[in-house]
């Protein structure tokens, strides 16, 4: 598999990253299938593995499936939730993280942790005591690499004065562009690598999910406004468009939502997340698919008249972690 950098510390990662978060849901496969699944994707190239704290059980999970490999993956998780628990609001306080690092470093069954993000900008701890509390664990190396996940742009100046950033993680796809104004400029200007996460628009994207699909009781997106039935079918323009675009590429609307993903910058690698073997093989079939200078324009010019409607959080997460 091609690789990628992220940051100019030289992170070198598979260019397409696992999102393993999707392995600790509900209907998530038994633990015995998801360690197959995670050991599979090794097998298939990728050495980029994402978690988290406030996943439940998944660092134990990857932490289990990755440990007769370990030196050769880069495992990037993530601290700042109060207790582990979104819902609970945020807690970035210095002594905060260094127990959230020791306790992830048991669970990942690992003595160093690649890449350490925030998972959550707090308000209440200035960002520069974030970054010196990261530096410590680095030079007692516990951490290699600091990284952000949905900060502004401000913020992540702010943090890279006082340690350098390696990565950016947050939300970005056809679904949702708001990193293209103001984040992928200062991402670029200071070298800095960017992780998106639900690169395929949390399934919209793959061309499954239209507005006749009754998603399961259990199923995390029932409480995402965007994913109401009347937000879902407003949106159908989108789906159409990867659709009809994948028809053209002889491709997948998913390997089409990566591939355009993969070609905006060299420094971003999507963590697509899945439960499934053959969806694992079709993310990283995107890796084949060129889209030229013409075809891009094309995308970008149909992506300007179509308007994304609905929230992609509801009230409640949005009030807990700042997110929109």
């Amino acid at each position: 598999m091609n690789t990628r950098t992220l940051g100019s510390g030289g992170l070198e990662v598979s260019a397409l990253g696992f999102g393993a978060m999707g392995l600790s849901f509900p209907n998530a496969p038994t633990r015995t299938e998801s360690i197959q699944l995670i050991r599979s994707a090794v097998a298939l190239g990728i050495t980029f593995f994402d978690t988290a704290q406030g996943y439940g059980d998944n660092e134990l999970l990857v932490g289990e499936a990755l440990e007769p490999l370990r030196q050769q993956l880069i495992i990037a998780t993530k601290f700042g939730l109060k207790n582990g628990n979104v819902r609970e609001g945020l807690d970035s306080r210095p002594e905060t993280i260094r127990a959230v690092a020791e306790a992830s470093l048991k669970r990942l069954r690992t003595d160093v942790i690649d890449l350490f993000y925030q998972h959550r900008v707090d308000p209440e701890v200035p960002v520069e005591d974030v970054a010196g509390a990261v530096a410590d664990l680095i030079r007692e190396g516990k951490v290699k690499y600091f990284g952000l996940s949905e900060a502004n742009a401000d913020t992540i100046r702010r943090a890279h004065a006082v340690l350098p950033v390696t990565a950016l993680q947050s939300e970005y796809s056809m679904f949702y562009r708001e990193p293209e104004t103001d984040i992928i400029p200062v991402l670029e200007e200071l070298g800095i690598g960017f992780v998106p996460f639900s690169p395929l628009g949390k399934g919209f994207l793959t061309g499954t999910i239209n507005a006749d699909v009754t998603l399961d009781k259990e199923d995390t997106r029932n409480m995402l406004p965007r994913f109401s039935k009347e937000n879902r079918e407003a949106n159908q323009a989108l789906v159409d468009l990867v659709t009809s675009i994948a028809r053209d590429k002889n491709a997948t609307p998913a390997q089409i939502a990566l591939g355009w993903l993969l070609a905006q910058k060299p420094f971003i690698v999507p963590i697509p997340g899945t439960s499934k073997l053959q969806r694992l093989e079709e993310n990283i079939g995107a890796l084949r698919v060129t889209l030229t200078r013409d075809e891009l324009d094309h995308i970008h010019a149909a992506l300007a008249t179509i308007k994304i409607v609905g929230e992609r959080y509801p009230a409640s997460i949005q009030a807990a972690t700042g997110r929109k």
